[in-house]
């Protein structure tokens, strides 16, 4: 049996007709044809047609049109469409994010984090920009430094040398306005203006310098021209910081540089070496110089000040020996002889022995006197020693020589009037 068969359900009632309105009794489901042929009959009702003009198998009188129904059922399906529509102007933005209100395509103001509500699309319609998030784009290479795109990274240097350069840039969004509404590809113009200034930059410095002692003033330069660039075009993106990730030079004439490092490398440890050594040396030929200019002055000071003693001590004996001229004579000869055998040893010569000499050792008694001088000074003040204790310590003075003089220009010493009293009868028995 069908399930659109009108009888369906009825339990053996086949023969009993519909109750009242043409309604079906309870013992089954409805019929769907029946629902559908009575809501296309409503519908041709609602725009003026009459129900009912064919055969619609079921034998029901036309429902008739009720202009209080469709009022009341319209009013409050186009309330809900308006509760609807207005409802779709809230929006929230969110703490890292800013809102930018357009209002028929064009800008008309951004709002800040939280629940936030606009006219319904399509008098205003809204955009979240990030602007806290940190953005990166990559040039000479994609995704690591082995992904290389040539095309980027190959650079021509000041000194006409060709190198590969792989750096990073990060960047947040500061203006979103001018992001959104100023540039048409934002992101790719960070892309070309970091491109155009690492080439500036490149171009105008030697390979050296940026591949090892400029890496990171190049890094600094090409940020700042990078935000220049972008600050003119009006992007509202800030560069926050530029990342060398590898310098060299191409894969083709990497053995070749790699042998000029090393013999420049050679060439400064040389250079340190030498360096060293200068350090070492010159400090000390300084310090020598100056010592030896320092000793010249010394000297030049005492060869002055001797000269002017000498000449003031001359001064004065010459207005002596004015006064006094033998006088003064005999001094200065007394005076120059005695200097002349302080510094020298006596020996004891008799002109009258014929030829016999006769040696004092007057040296050895001078320096046997002196020694002797500083012990009586310092027994001086001591306690007298007893005899049985031991030799008694004598403070008196070493006997002095006496000079004796002989005929003929010679002379002789003597301690005391015993020894000269020797010495006679000594020559007297010679004789």
């Amino acid at each position: 049996m069908s399930l659109n068969d009108p009888q369906w359900g009825n339990r053996g009632n086949s023969g009993s007709n519909d109750n009242g309105g043409g309604r079906r009794p309870n013992q089954g489901p409805p019929d769907l044809e029946e629902l559908w042929r009575d809501f296309n009959r409503k519908l041709s009702g609602m725009f003026g047609k009459k129900g009912g003009g064919g055969n619609d198998g079921g034998g029901r009188p036309p429902v008739e049109f009720d202009p209080k129904f469709l009022g009341g059922g319209i009013g409050i399906l186009a309330a809900l469409l308006v509760v609807v529509w207005l409802a779709s102007g809230f929006y929230i933005v969110d703490a890292a994010y800013r809102g930018v209100v357009l209002q028929f395509g064009k800008f008309k103001e951004t709002t800040e984090p939280g629940l936030r509500w606009r006219l319904p699309y399509p008098i205003q319609s809204h955009e979240l920009v990030n602007l806290t998030g940190v953005r990166t784009i990559e040039v000479g290479y994609r995704g690591s430094e082995k992904n290389k795109v040539l095309k980027e990274a190959l650079m021509l240097t000041d000194d006409e040398n060709i190198i590969n350069i792989q750096f990073a840039v990060q960047y947040v969004l500061r203006d979103p306005v001018e992001y959104v509404f100023q540039n048409r590809h934002p992101d790719d113009s960070v892309m070309q203006a970091a491109e155009t200034a690492i080439r500036e930059i490149v171009g105008k410095n030697r390979m050296d310098f940026v591949l090892y002692e400029g890496r990171e003033q190049v890094a600094a330069n090409a940020s700042k021209l990078m935000q220049d660039i972008l600050d003119r075009y009006k992007t509202g993106i800030m560069i926050s910081k530029v990342t060398m990730q590898n310098a060299q030079p191409p894969e083709q004439v990497q053995a070749a540089f790699d042998d000029a490092v090393k013999a420049g490398q050679d060439r400064e440890r040389q250079k340190n070496e030498g360096q060293a050594y200068a350090n070492d040396v010159i400090p000390k030929a300084q310090g020598t110089a100056a010592r030896l200019f320092q000793e010249a002055e010394g000297y030049k000071q005492r060869i002055i000040a001797t000269a002017e003693g000498d000449a003031s001590r001359f001064r004065q004996i010459l207005a002596e020996y004015a006064k006094a001229p033998e006088v003064t004579r005999q001094r200065m000869y007394l005076d120059t002889m005695q200097t002349v055998y302080s510094n020298t040893s006596k020996v004891m010569v008799d002109a009258k022995g014929q030829g016999n000499l006769l040696y004092l050792p007057l040296d050895k008694l001078m320096n046997a006197a002196a020694a002797a001088t500083p012990a009586v000074a310092t027994n001086t003040d001591s306690a007298v020693v007893p005899r049985a204790a031991g030799p008694a310590v004598s403070n008196e003075a070493p006997p002095q020589l006496e000079r004796t003089p002989q005929v003929g220009g010679g002379g002789s010493y003597s301690s005391s009037p015993r020894d000269r009293e020797t010495l006679r009868s000594r020559d007297r028995e010679s004789r």
